[in-house]
């Protein structure tokens, strides 16, 4: 593998290691426990998911509905809450955080959703809000005296454009509030919808990251060079023309998100697949961030032999420019070994 001044990331610097949701295999997600451990550990950023509460406020959930990551459900008080949504063209009966003011959610405990993990912290953590999160990075980069970077992903934003509370100004607000909304903050923006990250272009000039939903990516026959995007549009007015080809993506976004089974591809026999997409996204001028690495011998593709270090040296090798993972720790401990 290359020495650090010659990683094949498209800047020549080492991949980034993006505490996904935290350090969400060892902490409930989306947790200020489980941003911290990922601190501890030494990711270079922390990925919050955002979505609104009907006052307003930014919170950390990776959806909108609160069913499955928080003992909502154990509180007959809100139990009338329970409401049918459409979200992205699909019907949703649950508890939404958008039904929900701040203060109520401050009531919450946040759960371990992933049934392969332990659930000894069930109950022990709040729901954070995005400023909470920010102020712990901001802390904990002075203390450390190192950058720690912060990289929110706004979560079905059409939806909660519908329902009146559009997550862009908020989230930009709250980052201007910390002195982040500058070009050359540590931050990346990052959503699955095109129109959002289009319109936070003509606001923000941090970088933006298209994330790529599985059949996002075209191939041509032999499965291994992208023709073309397929984005899914949502019902909103702010967005211009839905992206093609991934230079049209470069013209608003500075990084693609795409799946991992995206860049080495599932196939009958032994072996992934290996693409050209890391290739193809640097040619224009595109970042690599690729999601989700975790170390459950499930989410393993069976030439690892249920080792995530090998997983990560071969994307590392690839090129890749930055990895969401559960397990920053584990992430970090493969990229020290190959530099």
């Amino acid at each position: 593998m290359a020495d650090p001044v010659t990683w094949p990331t498209l800047d020549g610097t080492a991949p980034l290691v993006i505490a996904h949701r935290g350090a969400s295999g060892y902490r409930p997600e989306h947790t200020l426990a489980s941003y911290q451990l990922a601190i501890e550990q030494g990711a270079d950023f922390i990925e919050p998911d955002l979505v609104a509460t009907r006052d307003g406020h930014l919170i950390a959930r990776h959806e909108p509905v609160l069913d499955d990551t928080t003992d909502v459900t154990a509180h007959s008080e809100f139990a009338s809450r329970r409401t049918t949504r459409i979200v992205d063209g699909k019907s949703i009966t649950a508890l939404f955080a958008s039904d929900f003011t701040l203060a109520e959610i401050r009531t919450l405990r946040a759960r371990q959703s992933n049934p392969a993990r332990s659930r000894e912290f069930d109950g022990q953590f709040e729901i954070p809000t995005f400023d909470e999160i920010l102020t712990l990075a901001t802390r904990e980069s002075t203390a450390r005296q190192r950058t720690i970077g912060v990289y929110p992903e706004t979560k079905h934003p059409a939806f909660h454009l519908s329902l009146g509370l559009p997550l862009e100004d908020r989230l930009l607000e709250a980052l201007s509030r910390h002195g982040l909304d500058r070009p050359d903050g540590p931050v990346f923006i990052q959503s699955f919808e095109s129109a959002n990250l289009q319109y936070l272009r003509s606001k923000t000039r941090l970088p933006l990251v298209q994330l790529l939903d599985d059949g996002a990516l075209l191939y041509d026959d032999a499965g291994t060079r992208v023709v073309g995007v397929n984005i899914p549009q949502y019902d909103d007015p702010r967005g211009g023309e839905p992206p093609r080809q991934l230079a049209d993506v470069a013209r608003y976004a500075n990084a693609i998100g795409p799946w991992k089974r995206q860049i080495l591809r599932d196939r009958q026999g032994p072996q992934l697949l290996q693409t050209v997409v890391i290739d193809q996204a640097h040619a224009a001028g595109l970042k690599v961030h690729a999601y989700t690495f975790r170390n459950e011998p499930a989410t393993l593709a069976p030439q690892y032999s249920n080792d995530p270090l090998r997983e990560y040296r071969q994307f590392f090798e690839l090129g890749i420019d930055g990895v969401f993972s559960d397990f920053p720790d584990v992430a970090l401990r493969a990229r020290g070994a190959t530099e």
